[in-house]
């Protein structure tokens, strides 16, 4: 998994998309800039629609970041999206079809 972070204006919600396994191994990249992210800026679009896994690790992430500061995800894909729907976490956390969407949306 390589994180990539697509940051526009200073004042626009920054929007990073993970790729491919978001596991214990990734996660600590993912973690620091998700961490910078949200200090900075109090909010952060989670572009999920590239993960295709994602374990307990990802959710302790998910979780910390969303009682931190207005998380958005947006695009889950279907891995994101059921894992997010066993535990249900879909039901308070701000999820959006797209990243458009999650940019407009009202904040948490």
């Amino acid at each position: 998994m390589t994180p990539q972070d697509a940051l526009d204006a200073p004042s626009s919600v920054p929007v990073i998309a993970p790729h491919g396994d978001v596991d214990i191994e990734a996660l600590p990249a993912l973690q620091e800039r998700a961490d910078s992210a949200l200090a900075e800026h109090g909010a952060l679009i989670l572009d999920a629609a590239g993960i295709s896994f994602a374990d307990s690790s990802f959710l302790r992430l998910v979780f910390a970041l969303h009682d931190r500061g207005d998380l958005r995800i947006a695009a889950p894909s279907p891995t994101v999206r059921r894992l997010l729907q066993v535990v249900g976490a879909d039901t308070f956390l701000n999820l959006y079809a797209t990243v458009e969407a999650a940019r407009s949306g009202p904040a948490a």
